[in-house]
C-alpha cells in the first residue's frame, strides 16, 4: 500500500506539496515521523486512532471530524492540499509533520476535488454531545467517497454530484481487445469484445475510471515478444495506460473484476452485478481514436457543439457523445431518425425534460437519504413520460423511445407495463409529498422567542409531506413551542424587566433573549445583571436559576450567554418534536420506491434522450439540415442559415483519388463527409440539403500523424500504425477517408506505399476518398479497377491560381504552395529563391490546373452508392386563444389558417417554432398579460421565466409569417385586448408603432 502511495505522490507538483512530502517517513500506512512534532503514535492518542481507521481502508484518503474541522495528516494532508486547494496547518514549518484540514462546511467541495481526481475518502466522524473530563470523543466511520460512488450522506443533497467513474479492466480475447466497466452505484457492467487497439484508447481517452486495471494477456502482443509496446499492435494501447495508474491482475476477467471491484467498495460477496449490454447483430464497430479526434467527437473543430444548443448540456450532451463514439445498430439507428422526424415537426409543447442522473436516483434510494427536493424531481421526470402518453403527437414519439432506451439502460420493459408503472410511482409520491401548488404548514410563532428561531427550525421539515400524515407530530410541535415560550417567559423575562427598570449611565447591566443560530438554541444573552447586594426584589430567583450555556460538545459557549434548566429541557422536547417523523416519512417512501428502482432508471434515461434528441431537432431546423435517406454538402462546422459555406455534391460510387492545392479544401470535404456518415448512420441529422447514406459497418477517418514520445514512434512510424489498422479492418461495407497519405517519408518510398494502400483498399470494396500531393502516384501501374479521380478545383483570376472549394473530376497538380507560404508571411526572398530552384529542376514537369486522367472507370455497384452533400382556468385560456385569432384574422389574408397554441407552466415550445416569426401572449401568475413577438421563441420564453415571480408562466403564440408582420399583430393585440378588458402589463408599448392602433 506504501508503494501504491510512492506512485502517487510522485505526480504532485505543487511546491507547497512537495515540501511536505519531504516530511513524510514510510514506515506506517500514516507516513507519519514519529521524531517530528505531533507525530507521536502512542497508543490511545489521534493519530493512533486514525491509524487504525487507516489500516481498514489503506487506500483512501482519511479525513477525521476533529471539532468543527475534518482534518488529514501524513500522506493524506500532501493529497489535500495537491488536489483540494487547501493551506497546511501551521504554515510549512519543518519540524512538524504534514497536517491539513477542511472546516465542517466546505466537506462537500472538498469530496468533489478528491474523487474528481480519481480518489477515494473515509470520513470518520466524532460522537456528538458533552463528554466526561480527560476523556477522548468516541469516532466512527460515516460514510466514503468514491470517484464511483460519490455520494455522501448527512450532507446537501440538492447539489450537483458528479457522475460516478467506473472500475475499468482491460483484457486480450480472441476477438481483439475487451474492456469492462463495472459501475458500483448502479450493481452494473458493461463488456465491450473485438475491440481494435484505436477504439480501446479512444474509449478510455472519452471516460475517467475510479481504477484502471490491466489483464496479463495484453504483456503478450502480436510479435510474440514480453516487452508490451515494442513493435507494431499494443504500442498505442501502452502510451495511453503508462500514463495512467493501473493494477495487473489474472485469471477469469470478469469474474476476478468483480471480485476486485467488491474490495475496493467493500461490498459483500453476496452482492451481484447485472449485465446491461443488448445484443445486436451488425452494430458499426466504434470509432478509432483519429476518427473521433478528427472529426470533433474529441477535438476540433467540435461537432457536438453544432449538433445541440449552447443551452443544451450535461446528460444530454454525453449520451449524443457516446452515440457518435459507438454507433448504434441499424434498427436502433432508424428508430432515432424516425424519432427525430416527428419532433421536427410537432406543433404542440413539450416538457421540459427533468434530466436526473440514474446513478445518483439508484444510490439515494438504496440508502434511503433522498430528500424532498429530490422526490419532487423524480415525480417531474414521471409526470412528464405520462404528458407525453395522454398527449396524440407525443405519445408515437414515446413509443419509438423504448428502444433507444433499452439499449443505454439494458432494461427491457414493456410500453404498457412501464406507463403503469409510471402511474404507480407518481401517484405514490403525489399522496405523500406537499406539491408546489398545495399550502404549506404554518410555521410556529410565539410570544417571547424570536420568529427566525421557529423558522429556522421548522423550514426543513414543514411543507416537505402531507400535513395528513403528520397531524398528531403537528400538534406536538405546536404545544412543545408553547411550552418553550412560557420557559422563557418564566425564566428570562423577570431578569429583562429587572434590567430595564434599572436606571443607570454608561455601562449599565443589559440583557435580552436571544437567538444563537449555530447552537439552535434560544438563550438569555446578557452581562453585569448580577446585583452586588441580593434584597430579594424582584428577577433575583430567576437569576439565581441562571447557568452558563454549553454547546453539542460540552463547551461554555461565551460569557454573555445563559440558560436554565426549565428552558433546556423544553428545548429538548421541542426538537424531538416531529423532525424525526417527516425523515421516516420519507425514508418509508425511499423503500417503496425502490421496489419499481428500474422503471425509475428507465424513465431518467428516457427523458434524456428526448430532451438530447429534441434539442438536436431544433438546432438541425436552424441549420436548415435534413434527415437521409447527399446533394449540396456543406462542412458542419459553418452555419448554412447564415450563408458561409461553399457547398459540394458528392456521388460516390467507389474509392476516390483526391488532388488540390494547399487550402483547397481537401481536408475540409474528408471531415464533412465522415461527419455526414457518422450522423448518418446515427439517426440524427446532417449538414446537407438532402443525403442518401448507406449504413456503413465502420467510418475510418485518418488525417495527418504526429510523433509518440511515449511509445519512441516517429509521425510516419504512427501513420503506418494506423494505416494498417485501416487496411485490416476495410470491407465492402466501410468508409474510408485519408487526408495526405504517407506525407511524412521520403517521396519515392511514400509514393509507392500509398500506391499499393489505394490498391488494397479497392480490392476490399470500401467507398471513401485517399487525398494526396503525390502526383508521381498517377504514373505507377496501378492494379486498381474502381479508382475514380478527383479534385479540388482551381481558377485564375487576374493572373493569379485560387481555389474554388469545389469537387470536380480529374487531377490537380497545383499545389499553391508558393503562394501559401506568402501568405503567411514567409520572406520574400526565400519564396524568390524557392521559385528559382523550382524552375530550374521541375519546369519541364509542371502543369496547373485540373487534367483530365486518360482513364477513369467506375463502379457499376449501385447498392454502395452515396450522396452527399456540403451542407375554470382552461375556460379563460380558450376565451383569451378565441379573442386572439379573431382580432389577428383582421390582417390576414387567409384568417382561417390562423391557430393559437398554448404552452404550459412547465413546457416549451416545439421545434416547429424555431426559425419562425412568433407573436405570444403571456399570462402571468398575477393574471396580466404581456404582449410580445420573436424570432426565438424558446430563448424568449426562458427569458421570461428566469425573472422572479414569473417562474410559473404559460403562453399563447402564433406563428405568422415575417417579423413584419409579427410587430403589426403585436401592437393590435395590446391595443384591442386592453379594450376589452384584458389587464396589461406592457400596454405602453402599444403606442410605440403607428400601426394597429384603431
Amino acid at each position: 500500500h506504501l508503494v501504491w502511495w510512492k506512485e502517487r505522490l510522485q505526480t504532485c507538483k505543487k511546491p507547497s506539496t512537495l515540501q511536505l512530502i519531504e516530511r513524510l517517513m514510510y514506515t506506517n500506512l500514516l507516513g507519519l515521523d514519529p521524531s517530528l512534532r505531533n507525530g507521536s503514535l502512542k497508543d490511545g492518542n489521534l493519530n493512533w486512532e486514525m491509524l487504525q481507521f487507516k489500516s481498514r481502508f489503506p487506500r483512501e484518503v482519511l479525513l477525521c471530524r476533529v471539532g468543527d474541522f475534518y482534518e488529514a495528516i501524513g500522506i493524506d494532508a500532501c493529497i489535500l492540499v495537491e488536489y483540494a486547494g487547501l493551506n497546511p496547518f501551521g504554515g510549512l514549518r519543518s519540524d512538524s509533520v504534514p497536517k491539513a484540514g477542511c472546516p465542517v462546511v466546505n466537506l462537500r467541495q472538498t469530496l468533489d476535488d478528491l474523487t474528481r481526481n480519481g480518489y477515494s475518502v473515509c470520513i470518520v466522524e466524532e460522537v456528538q454531545g458533552p463528554t466526561q473530563a480527560r476523556s477522548r470523543k468516541g469516532r466512527f466511520i460515516s460514510g466514503h467517497a468514491h470517484p464511483g460512488s460519490p455520494y455522501v450522506y448527512g450532507l446537501d443533497h440538492d447539489l450537483d454530484f458528479p457522475e460516478p467513474m467506473p472500475v475499468v479492466g482491460i483484457s486480450r480475447s480472441a476477438r481483439g481487445y475487451c474492456m469492462i466497466s463495472i459501475f458500483e452505484t448502479m450493481k452494473a457492467y458493461s463488456l465491450d469484445d473485438g475491440l481494435t487497439e484505436e477504439a480501446l484508447v479512444t474509449k478510455l481517452r472519452t471516460r475517467r475510471c475510479h481504477h484502471l486495471f490491466l489483464h496479463a494477456s495484453l504483456r503478450h502482443n502480436a510479435s510474440g515478444t514480453c516487452r508490451w509496446g515494442e513493435f507494431g499492435e499494443g504500442g498505442l494501447l501502452w502510451g495511453e495506460c503508462s500514463g495512467r495508474n493501473f493494477e495487473w491482475f489474472e485469471g477469469d476477467t470478469l469474474s476476478e473484476l468483480l471480485s476486485r471491484v467488491k474490495d475496493v467498495y467493500g461490498l459483500d460477496d453476496e452482492v451481484s452485478f447485472r449485465n446491461v449490454n443488448v445484443p445486436s447483430k451488425n452494430r458499426p464497430r466504434p470509432l478509432h481514436l483519429g476518427t473521433a479526434t478528427q472529426i470533433g467527437s474529441l477535438g476540433v473543430p467540435c461537432l457536438l457543439k453544432v449538433l445541440l444548443p449552447s443551452t443544451c448540456s450535461g446528460l444530454p450532451s454525453l449520451y449524443v457523445r457516446d452515440l457518435l463514439l459507438n454507433p448504434p445498430a441499424y434498427d436502433i439507428a432508424l428508430k432515432i431518425q424516425e424519432t427525430c422526424k416527428l419532433m421536427s415537426i410537432v406543433t404542440c409543447s413539450i416538457p421540459e425534460f427533468t434530466c436526473l442522473s440514474s446513478a445518483k436516483l439508484v444510490k439515494l434510494l438504496e440508502q434511503r437519504e433522498a430528500n424532498y427536493i429530490e422526490f419532487c424531481r423524480i415525480k417531474n421526470v414521471l409526470d412528464e413520460v405520462l404528458h407525453m402518453y395522454k398527449h396524440a403527437e407525443l405519445v408515437e414519439i414515446l413509443k419509438l423511445l423504448m428502444d433507444p432506451t433499452w439499449v443505454a439502460t439494458g432494461l427491457k420493459i414493456d410500453f404498457e407495463t412501464f406507463v403503469n408503472e409510471c402511474h404507480w410511482a407518481s401517484d405514490t409520491i403525489g399522496e405523500m409529498i406537499s406539491l408546489d401548488n398545495e399550502s404549506h404548514q404554518n410555521v410556529s410563532k410565539c410570544a417571547n422567542v424570536p420568529n427566525e428561531f421557529f423558522y429556522d427550525m421548522e423550514s426543513s421539515w414543514r411543507g416537505r409531506v402531507k400535513g395528513i400524515h403528520i397531524e398528531k407530530e403537528i400538534t406536538q410541535v405546536e404545544k412543545s413551542a408553547e411550552a418553550l415560550s412560557l420557559a422563557v417567559a418564566e425564566d428570562f423575562l423577570p431578569i429583562i424587566s429587572r434590567i430595564k427598570a434599572t436606571t443607570a449611565s454608561l455601562g449599565g447591566p443589559k440583557g435580552e433573549i436571544a437567538y444563537a443560530r449555530e447552537h439552535e438554541s434560544v438563550w438569555f444573552k446578557g452581562k453585569r445583571f448580577t446585583p452586588s447586594i441580593w434584597a430579594g426584589t424582584a428577577g433575583e430567583d430567576q437569576i439565581k436559576q441562571l447557568k452558563p450555556a454549553f454547546d453539542s460538545k460540552g463547551k461554555k459557549v461565551g460569557e454573555e450567554w445563559f440558560t436554565t434548566p426549565k428552558v433546556e429541557a423544553a428545548l429538548v422536547r421541542y426538537h424531538e418534536a416531529a423532525k424525526t417523523r417527516v425523515l421516516e416519512l420519507l425514508r418509508e417512501l425511499s423503500v417503496k420506491l425502490q421496489t419499481k428502482i428500474n422503471v425509475l432508471v428507465f424513465a431518467s434515461m428516457l427523458l434524456v434522450i428526448s430532451k438530447a434528441l429534441f434539442a438536436h431537432a431544433c438546432e438541425g431546423r436552424r441549420r436548415k439540415w435534413v434527415f437521409p435517406t447527399l446533394v449540396r454538402l456543406s462542412p458542419y462546422w459553418f452555419d448554412v442559415s447564415s450563408g458561409t459555406a461553399v457547398h459540394n455534391t458528392v456521388d460516390m460510387q467507389s474509392l476516390f483519388l483526391l488532388t488540390g492545392p494547399n487550402g483547397g479544401g481537401k481536408s475540409s470535404l474528408l471531415r464533412s463527409i465522415c461527419a455526414a456518415a457518422l450522423l448518418g448512420i446515427s439517426g440524427l441529422m446532417v449538414p446537407a440539403e438532402s443525403a442518401s447514406i448507406p449504413h456503413f459497418d465502420s467510418i475510418m477517418l485518418h488525417m495527418k500523424s504526429y510523433d509518440s514520445p511515449v511509445d519512441g514512434k516517429s509521425s510516419f512510424q504512427v501513420e503506418m500504425s494506423e494505416i494498417r489498422s485501416i487496411v485490416s479492418q476495410a470491407t465492402s461495407r466501410s468508409l474510408v477517408l485519408i487526408d495526405e497519405i504517407c506525407r511524412g517519408t521520403e517521396t519515392a518510398k511514400g509514393t509507392c506505399i500509398a500506391g499499393s494502400v489505394v490498391e488494397s483498399l479497392d480490392t476490399s470494396g470500401c467507398l471513401g476518398i485517399v487525398s494526396t500531393h503525390l502526383h508521381g502516384i498517377f504514373s505507377l501501374p496501378l492494379a486498381a479497377k474502381n479508382i475514380t479521380y478527383k479534385a479540388m478545383g482551381a481558377e485564375n483570376v487576374e493572373g493569379q491560381t485560387k481555389p474554388t472549394w469545389k469537387l470536380t473530376d480529374g487531377v490537380c497538380r497545383e499545389s499553391l504552395a508558393f503562394e501559401t507560404a506568402k501568405r503567411e508571411g514567409v520572406p520574400e526572398t526565400i519564396i524568390q529563391r524557392a521559385e528559382a530552384l523550382y524552375l530550374s529542376v521541375y519546369a519541364k514537369d509542371a502543369s496547373s490546373g485540373v487534367v483530365k486522367p486518360d482513364k477513369i472507370v467506375t463502379s457499376s455497384n449501385n447498392d454502395q452508392q452515396i450522396r452527399k452533400p456540403v451542407s375554470s382556468e382552461r375556460s379563460l385560456e380558450k376565451d383569451l386563444a378565441k379573442a386572439i385569432i379573431k382580432i389577428c384574422g383582421k390582417k390576414m389574408i387567409e384568417p382561417e389558417a390562423l391557430e393559437c397554441l398554448s404552452i404550459g407552466a412547465r413546457e416549451l415550445p416545439p421545434p416547429s417554432t424555431v426559425g419562425s416569426s412568433c407573436v405570444y401572449v403571456m399570462r402571468r401568475p398575477d393574471k396580466r398579460l404581456y404582449i410580445g413577438q420573436t424570432d426565438d421563441l424558446e430563448g424568449r420564453i426562458r427569458s421570461h421565466r428566469a425573472k422572479e415571480g414569473l417562474q410559473g408562466s404559460s403562453f399563447l403564440y402564433l406563428m405568422v409569417q415575417g417579423k413584419s408582420m409579427a410587430c403589426q399583430l403585436e401592437t393590435l393585440l395590446i391595443n384591442q385586448l386592453h379594450e376589452q378588458g384584458y389587464s396589461l402589463a406592457n400596454l405602453a408599448d402599444g403606442k410605440h408603432r403607428n400601426f394597429g392602433t384603431s
